[in-house]
């Protein structure tokens, strides 16, 4: 009995991992564990070791008692700590190894890959262009390039660039790398370590696009996304290399869409500088040079006639605008500035006076009345009135830009019939001549003007005393006119003239100035000019 006890005792002893615990906490049932089998609490059978399942990771385990026979076999880490309550494990801070005899085929084969050297990156300053493949075994897609050629750039700021190409393909496209090639094949005898180099290199990084363009299967589209600027650039170097393919492809993308201004003169430079077929850049080439076109001359002249002859007052002043500009001398559209043809243009001046004068015998009924109606007018003729001043003061700022007004005094001061017509017209259409008048006295005043002593006195004698009259409207209807600075500017002009006439014209504005009062001019100080000219200054030489 004893000796069953014993051996009772000893197998109790080495099944102990399989029965539950008698715990010392006040838990109510022991955390499952993989190591502790269940059994019932009140039948104690023991029942025969299963195998221990595998664990997914087997450098750690859950902490369970176990025997110090299973310590030997490994399967427990001796450096656990084992506690009679709930036990939590405490993993070693490094990972164990593997149990002996459970690693699998793919772990070892996985290792063995991971443990081989990898492949050396090539160079910083190195990019391989040929296009890439499917990605596999990088050693092998190494071997299936041909990238048998080594292309260095070396550009004039210092930098440099090394490029590893398909040889095949550089020499396919370009005349001037072939021979390059082919040099450097004679005085190498490996063939798998030829490099070449091209030195002073404008931009290297262009040049490294045009080289890009020659792997390229859609040269289209990659131009697209370049954009006209790169696009001349790359052209540039195609003419360099003799890349007949890229140039085409340039000069056929350049063509076919909008250039800028700054685009257009680094075309035009280059262009000049270069040699190209003319055949192949002949569309290119009649955007930039415009030889069929008229004379810019008899272009503009009919330009001005076009917009003295509009209808609607909007486009009129959005067309005088754009012809200001392209006729100024500071205009960005033309490097010289546009000449114009003296006659023509006075011409234009005559059309827009005659149509004035008609106006003014609309108005007066200075004609009959069926050829007056005989066509109808949709503007009123005040509006038509304005229309033609304000045409004839455009004209008189582009001669006076082109430096050729001197002879538009003399037509102003010689229109007899519209100065008749002055005096009995209404004040609202009289003071539009003034404008004109108030016009050629600012430019004569500020400089502007200069011509003989009889042409100014001529004009001032001719509609000085139609400006007094007109003084009062022009001020309430200036419509942009400098009032001061035209009586100013009127002043300096009589004191241009000689001292007698300065006085004749001086009497005539003290007359209607003390009548009128600020409804004239204000002269004052030419007056008193003229007269410490005329008197002080005489009695003070007589003395």
């Amino acid at each position: 009995m004893a000796e069953t006890r014993g051996v009772r005792s000893a197998s109790a002893g080495r099944r102990a991992p399989g029965l539950r615990r008698v715990w010392c906490c006040s838990f109510v049932a022991a955390p499952d564990s993989p190591d502790h089998r269940r059994s019932s609490s009140t039948h104690r059978e023991l029942r025969p070791a299963k195998t221990p399942p595998k664990l997914s990771h087997p450098g750690s385990f859950h902490s369970s008692p176990s025997p110090s026979s299973k310590l030997g076999l490994g399967i427990i880490d001796p450096r656990r700590i084992l506690s009679p309550g709930r036990v939590s494990p405490i993993d070693s801070d490094t990972p164990l190894g593997p149990l002996p005899g459970i690693l699998d085929s793919a772990s070892i084969s996985t290792t063995a890959v991971e443990s081989e050297p990898e492949c050396p990156d090539p160079a910083p300053k190195e990019r391989s262009l040929v296009p890439d493949k499917p990605k596999t075994d990088t050693r092998v897609s190494l071997r299936e390039r041909s990238l048998d050629l080594r292309l260095c750039l070396r550009g004039k700021d210092g930098r440099c660039l090394v490029l590893e190409l398909d040889s095949a393909v550089l020499c396919e496209s370009s005349a001037f790398f072939a021979a390059m090639v082919m040099d450097s094949t004679r005085k190498v005898s490996d063939a798998d370590c030829q490099k070449i180099e091209v030195a002073g290199v404008e931009d290297v990084d262009v040049f490294k696009e045009t080289i890009e363009l020659m792997y390229e299967k859609d040269a289209s589209r990659w131009l697209m996304k370049a954009g006209v600027s790169r696009a001349i650039g790359v052209l540039e170097v195609c003419l360099k290399i003799m890349f007949d393919r890229g140039m085409r492809s340039c000069l056929k993308y350049i063509e076919a869409v909008p250039w800028t201004e700054t685009e257009e003169e680094k075309l035009k430079r280059l262009f000049a500088r270069s040699t190209i077929d003319k055949a192949i850049c002949e569309d290119v080439l009649a955007r930039l040079d415009p030889q069929d076109c008229n004379h810019s001359e008899d272009l503009a002249v009919q330009l001005i006639q076009s917009v003295t002859n509009a209808t609607n007052a909007n486009a009129r002043r959005e067309m005088r605008s754009l012809v200001n500009g392209l006729l100024s001398k500071s205009s960005v559209y033309q490097k010289e500035p546009v000449g114009l043809n003296k006659d023509s243009l006075y011409n234009v001046c005559h059309s827009c006076l005659n149509s004035l004068v008609k106006l003014f015998e609309e108005a007066l009924n200075s004609i009959p009345m069926d050829q007056m109606t005989a066509g109808k007018r949709t503007k009123p003729l005040i509006e038509r009135v304005s229309k033609q001043v304000e045409n004839l003061n455009w004209l008189l700022e582009i001669l006076i830009d082109k430096e050729m007004a001197e002879d538009f005094v003399g037509l102003w001061a010689n229109q007899k019939e519209l100065i008749r017509m002055h005096e009995r017209a209404s004040p609202m259409l009289r003071y539009e001549l003034s404008r004109i008048s108030a016009n050629v006295f600012i430019a004569l005043g500020l400089r502007k003007l200069q011509c003989p002593g009889g042409m100014r006195f001529s004009i001032l004698q001719s509609w000085f005393g139609p400006m007094l009259m007109d003084f009062g409207w022009l001020q309430r209807c200036s419509k942009g006119l400098d009032m001061r600075m035209l009586e100013e500017s009127m002043g300096q002009v009589i004191l241009t003239l000689r001292l007698k006439q300065q006085q004749i014209l001086f009497e005539e504005w003290f007359r209607c100035f003390a009548g009128h009062g600020t409804e004239c001019p204000n002269l004052c100080k030419a007056f008193q000019v003229w007269w410490r000219r005329s008197f002080v200054r005489t009695c003070e030489a007589r003395r």
